[in-house]
């Protein structure tokens, strides 16, 4: 006697043919548009074409469409059939669900009925059980609530449909949400806990380790690996004398979201959950409360910007606190002297989360390069003619993106122009005063007329004055000069190429501003201040532009060895990062559109004003009697080119690399 199989070519399917066929002949029920999906898996397992068997037909067919001859011909030698084929997808839509997993299961009974089979072997799901609030056992079927979801719903009654069978005798399975084989972690698609694999992701590259992380407890999880769902369901199918019955495929050591979630933290290497909030908390916010909150407009965007940047579905969240646990206390004992199991978790999570992370990561598939990133597009740089803007231009132009290069020295640009081009980049220059408004009017006016847009604008010219305020009294002017340029050129520039921006729907800012933002370093009271100012009409931008399809990005770039601190001989000892590796976080801002991109050390410094100012004031005061007025900003001479710093100056700054001192 022979198997049929409908989902064969699905996840579970491929994977209890290839059991079955070991034991007889597998017949498998295959759409026309899917037979060269079953021949290519077939042939992969080296399966032979005698012993697995493709029969045409539609599970959405009456008698699943399969031709008549071919019933007549199956008439009779079908023992087992086994019906897996179903729409196991939380966001569809009713109606697909109801086609799929209600009427197809009352065709899948129809056709048994037809070939007279001798058992009907239901694959159903934890989901017929809807959200019922407590243990679920393997007897109810009727007790379930919450069934309001198509999914809940329809698989519902796709087992009710087989429970009223009375044609011919049937089983019913319920795994839980099935995940990857524990011993290769391989699964064909993101679902279930993988949902959250990107968070965990995010917070292992951002997450400080010494910061502690507040999670939720949440509901229950029933994860099961697919290995263990095959083998439970052929054993049990064999089983003699259990016909009418329901079996629970989940783990009997139930666990929370929380607890999950911290056993894949600990698998991807990212933090994990310190404190847990438990759901009960929740139940004593008043209904009518959580729903005002929930419908709050800024609250449901915030939600909903989080999930799309997570790729979580909205449905998802139904499952957070997940009421009901499934007993399966009498399949684990029919299992047990086969020795079929559920295997701890702790012992293939890191299979399931290397997996992904190879293979089913939805950033894989995109282009991270920065020729990804710049291909095709016209990307405006201020500041070319040297140091970062001449580095991110090479860069830029290298990767295929045609460079706009401004500057105020047309001889140094044209430099930068032969050199690129010497490369194969493409390369226009613009020689232009940023601070005198008419000719950035002008700039902006002729780079629309020959290019016709700017996707990408890179605001990186500027200037740094190092003077300590008691220096600076009668030099207001000192002030005057850095907003001029470091704000108000950029800020110009920026509101000009706007309008072109937002009517494409399309653009980039990236705003080169400082380390010193994050840290108030001394002496640089008006180079830190003109920054923030950029900062923060960065940031005030970028909330009214975000949807309209123009991001906005700030680069606190750490101390650069460029011409702008050559008056300041002391740094000649001090560590500075080049310009090449400053255009390495110009090219890093430009691939992956951050809201802000900093050292670590500058996030550092940023915490330590946050949650300790008196001893972030007292760690700058310290450096700004350690470090000497440079000679220019004291008005005296500019010593010899073998002055030295001191030892623990130079010993300070090695700590700090990238401050300004």
């Amino acid at each position: 006697m022979a198997y049929f199989v409908t989902g064969g070519t699905g996840f579970i399917g491929r994977r209890l043919v290839a059991r079955l066929a070991e034991r007889d002949v597998v017949y498998v029920l295959v759409r026309e548009g899917s037979r060269a999906r079953f021949e290519s898996l077939r042939a992969a397992a080296g399966q032979d074409p005698a012993r697995v068997v493709a029969v045409s037909g539609d599970l959405a067919a009456a008698a699943l469409g399969v031709a008549p001859a071919e019933l007549v011909a199956l008439e009779g030698h079908i023992s087992h059939i086994y019906h897996l084929a179903a729409l196991y997808d939380i966001t569809a839509a009713g109606p697909e669900s109801e086609a799929a997993n209600v009427a197809g299961t009352a065709h899948a009974l129809d056709f048994a009925a037809r070939v007279g089979c001798e058992c009907f072997h239901h694959v159903s799901s934890i989901a017929a059980a809807g959200l019922y609030p407590g243990t679920f056992h393997e007897g109810m079927f009727d007790e379930a609530t919450g069934l309001e979801h198509p999914y809940f719903r329809t698989k519902h009654e796709g087992e009710a449909r087989v429970r009223a069978e009375r044609r011919f005798p049937w089983r019913i399975y319920r795994p839980g949400m099935v995940v990857g084989d524990s011993t290769s972690g391989a699964i064909d698609k993101i679902d279930g806990p993988y949902f959250f694999f990107k968070l965990l992701q995010k917070l292992r590259g951002g997450w400080p380790n010494w910061l502690p992380l507040v999670g939720l407890e949440g509901g229950w999880v029933h994860l099961v690996p697919v290995d263990f769902v095959v083998r439970a369901l052929e054993y049990l199918s064999q089983l003699p004398g259990h016909d009418g019955q329901c079996f629970h495929l989940t783990d009997p050591r139930p666990r929370r979201l929380g607890e999950v979630l911290n056993v894949f933290a600990k698998a991807a290497h990212a933090p994990q959950a310190t404190i847990r909030i438990d759901p009960k908390l929740l139940e004593h916010v008043p209904p009518e409360l959580a729903e005002a909150v929930v419908r709050f407009e800024p609250v449901r965007r915030v939600v909903e910007e989080l999930l799309d940047g997570l790729a979580v579905p909205r449905e998802a969240l139904a499952f957070i606190n997940y009421p009901t646990r499934f007993d399966c206390e009498r399949t684990t004992a029919l299992l047990t002297p086969a020795g079929i199991r559920v295997p701890p978790l702790e012992d293939y999570a890191w299979r399931l989360w290397d997996y992904w992370e190879r293979q089913l990561d939805p950033d894989l598939s995109l282009d991270r390069s920065l020729g990804g990133a710049v291909r095709d597009k016209v990307v405006l740089i201020t500041g070319g003619s040297s140091g970062i803007g001449r580095a991110s231009a090479i860069r830029v132009a290298e990767a295929g993106g045609t460079v706009l290069l401004v500057a105020r020295d047309a001889a140094r640009l044209e430099e930068v122009r032969e050199l690129v081009a010497a490369r194969g980049g493409a390369v226009k220059c613009y020689a232009c005063d940023l601070t005198d408004a008419a000719a950035s009017a002008a700039l902006v006016e002729r780079v629309l007329a020959e290019h016709g847009r700017v996707d990408i604008l890179i605001n990186n010219a500027g200037r740094s004055i190092r003077r300590g305020i008691r220096e600076a009294y009668d030099r207001f002017h000192d002030y005057e000069r850095l907003i001029q340029l470091n704000y108000f050129a950029g800020v110009r520039l920026t509101l000009a190429l706007l309008p072109s921006m937002v009517g494409r729907g399309s653009g980039h800012v990236i705003n080169v501003s400082s380390i010193g933002v994050l840290a108030s370093p001394p002496r640089f009271s008006a180079y830190v201040a003109s920054k923030a100012a950029l900062e923060a009409f960065t940031r005030c931008a970028a909330a009214e532009f975000t949807d309209a399809g123009v991001a906005f990005t700030v680069i606190n770039m750490p101390l650069v060895r460029t011409p702008m601190i050559a008056p300041t001989r002391i740094y000649e000892q001090m560590p500075t990062i080049s310009p090449e590796e400053a255009a390495d976080l110009v090219a890093e801002a430009v691939i992956h559109r951050p809201q802000r991109l900093a050292t670590r050390l500058g996030l550092f410094a940023q915490w330590v004003q946050l949650l300790a100012p008196k001893l972030s004031e007292l760690v700058m005061g310290t450096a700004f009697r350690m470090f000497p007025e440079s000679p220019p900003a004291a008005g005296t001479p500019v010593p010899p080119p073998h002055a030295q710093a001191t030892p623990e100056a130079v010993i300070f700054a090695s700590l700090m690399r990238g401050v300004h001192w």
